[in-house]
């Protein structure tokens, strides 16, 4: 059962500001993400690598079909999860302000509860100047109010030596005082360095969950307020599909890490036709 677009959105910004963060899991279509949902998560990610490997292109390229993938995937989700949705669009696929404002427009209007929205430049050609970006977030906001607009700062995730933490705080005061909801840093891992951006930045602090350096309840306790998968359970299934192959070739018998057997045909067909 789906809820209404506007409890939606009330309930995903209330889910930045309960007693534990949220663990947001990250999809890449629509049976990834009726899964997870099914699974009792209490909210659904779009993963932008995901969407742009399955049309065959790289993420992060502002390309134009990984816009209308993005935005259809966002059209199927409606009215099919039983909580909210959240969308990543890259930095606005290359768009102007104008572009980007009606894209966010159209992803309000089928029913997402919020979207990411990135300072890093297409093609990993830097940073977008955080003035110019602000007056995106700005604009944003204007059109879809509602959404929970979670602003990601790149300063971590495209620099090979990142730049001190005042400057993605600098960029973190900027996007919230032009209507940000929630501030995104992926790319840290240093628990001091999550601890400084939780303690100071004044809104709900998302961190990518990174594994071997990163536990759920660690993060918790450094002030974390939302943590995401980002790709690495579309990198996991991809892994998985690989080694399935392998098993079958070496005349093994098909099952997950964890040795369970692996869905069966009409357990999908169920999950995707939406029955019990």
């Amino acid at each position: 059962m789906s809820t209404s677009p506007e409890y939606a959105t009330f309930h995903f910004h209330a889910l930045h500001h309960a007693d534990q963060p949220l663990l947001l899991p990250n999809a890449w279509d629509v049976p990834s993400a009726l899964a997870l949902a099914g699974a009792g998560y209490a909210a659904i990610g779009t993963t932008s690598l995901g969407i742009a490997a399955a049309q065959g292109c790289p993420d992060g390229q502002g390309r134009p079909e990984v816009r209308d993938a993005t935005l259809a995937l966002a059209r199927r989700l409606a009215g099919r999860l039983p909580c909210p949705y959240t969308v990543d669009i890259e930095g606005g696929f290359g768009g102007d302000i104008g572009q980007v404002r009606d894209l966010v427009g159209e992803l309000a209007d089928v029913g997402a509860a919020g979207l990411n929205l990135e300072d890093g430049l297409p093609g990993g050609q830097g940073l977008q100047d955080p003035v110019r970006q602000a007056e995106l977030i700005s604009a944003v906001k204007e059109r879809a109010p509602s959404l929970f607009l979670n602003a990601r700062v790149d300063t971590h995730w495209l620099e090979d030596a990142p730049p001190p933490l005042s400057v993605t705080l600098s960029r973190a005061e900027s996007y919230l005082a032009a209507g940000a909801d929630g501030i995104f840093v992926p790319g840290v891992t240093a628990d001091e360095d999550v601890s400084v951006l939780a303690a100071e930045v004044p809104a709900p602090l998302n961190i990518l969950f990174a594994p071997g350096r990163h536990t759920v309840s660690r993060l918790a306790e450094l002030g974390v307020r939302r943590i995401s998968t980002g790709s690495l359970l579309f990198r996991t299934a991809l892994q998985a599909t690989l080694a399935a192959a392998d098993a079958i070739r070496t005349a093994q018998r098909p099952a997950d890490a964890a040795g369970r057997e692996v869905m069966g045909y009409e357990e999908v067909q169920r999950l995707v036709a939406g029955e019990e």
